[in-house]
């Protein structure tokens, strides 16, 4: 008799082909991943950066095309009294408007993390001066300080009467100087104030609780409880306020224009007078170029709050 032998069918798993393999490969994946966010950063941010850089070291004007002079920008510059005026007043400019909105944003914000009614509704209002666009903001500004219709000047003289004429803010240096200060300290403090309040809100209540079962004081419970968790949101939210402050145009552009007699450009409007009206394109690149170390000093600022959170976390540094 004869034994029939059935066999199984053998099942023969197919290998993915290649592309398969290379979207299942995981750097291939982040790579494809992050592809378009670095072809916007390289066509918006740094080929105008490389084209301003390389500017800087030509003689284009507008309307004609330059030649590759060196350094002989950057030479005139540190001549040029307008730009170590603008250097001047961009240092001031920011360094006191940015104290200005942290102590009155700090402050805010801790008013803003008690509880107490219509809290919610008292945030969303602070937050117009952010909102409202900053040519606005700006135009506001310039009929405050005008010297015939300003509402100052009104409660001043006609109200109070504590002066016998109108007060020229717009009018002499230094008072400009200062009007411009205080307008970018008004338009700062919502950014500064929210951001604060988010930080505040992530610290654990039970860490004053404790403190104050310790018998710490208000003073003792912000100087070693809230200011030290705070210090890496500090280090952040500051860096951007110096680079948006050390930054700023339309502001000082839309009051001033940098009058009166060019003592309150900044180094971004000057840059825009001599590259733009003034048609000195390669002139203006180098005073944009010069605002350069400014920025890397700011991140260098937020680095190193980075690394204090760190030290905070008991992470080793590399």
């Amino acid at each position: 008799m004869s034994v029939t032998t059935l066999s199984s069918p053998v099942l023969v798993q197919r290998q993915p082909n290649w592309l398969v393999r290379l979207f299942d490969y995981k750097p291939f994946l982040v790579a494809m991943c992050l592809a378009p966010a670095i072809g916007l950063l390289g066509v918006f941010l740094t080929y105008p950066l490389g084209l301003g850089i390389w500017l800087a070291f030509t003689d284009t004007t507008i309307g004609r095309k330059g030649e590759f002079i060196g350094l002989e920008n950057f030479q005139y510059l540190l001549t040029d009294s307008l730009w170590w005026n603008a250097v001047f007043y961009s240092v001031v400019y920011t360094a006191i408007a940015t104290f200005g909105k942290f102590a009155l944003g700090f402050w805010l914000a801790l008013l803003l993390n008690n509880h107490f009614p219509f809290k919610s509704l008292l945030r969303a209002i602070i937050l117009l001066p952010w909102i409202v666009p900053t040519v606005l903001s700006a135009l506001a500004f310039w009929w405050i300080y005008d010297p015939q219709f300003s509402i100052i000047s009104y409660l001043l003289v006609d109200v109070l009467h504590w002066r016998t004429s109108n007060i020229d803010f717009l009018g002499s240096p230094w008072p400009a100087r200062f009007s411009l200060i205080a307008a970018n300290i008004w338009r700062g403090i919502p950014f500064v104030a929210i951001s604060l309040l988010a930080g505040l809100q992530t610290i654990s209540p039970s860490l004053y609780e404790a403190a104050m079962l310790d018998g710490a004081s208000a003073w003792q419970r912000f100087r070693y409880i809230t200011f030290p968790m705070m210090m890496p949101i500090l280090a952040i939210v500051m860096t951007f306020s110096i680079i948006f402050t050390f930054t700023d145009f339309q502001l000082v552009y839309a009051i001033t224009r940098g009058g009166p007699g060019n003592s309150t450009h900044l180094l971004a409007t000057l840059a825009f007078q001599r590259g733009i009206a003034g048609g000195e394109l390669g002139e203006g690149a180098a005073i944009a170029v010069s605002m350069i170390p400014f920025l890397v000093f700011a991140t260098l600022f937020s680095y190193f709050g980075l690394a204090r959170r760190k030290w905070q976390q008991g992470e080793a540094n590399d």
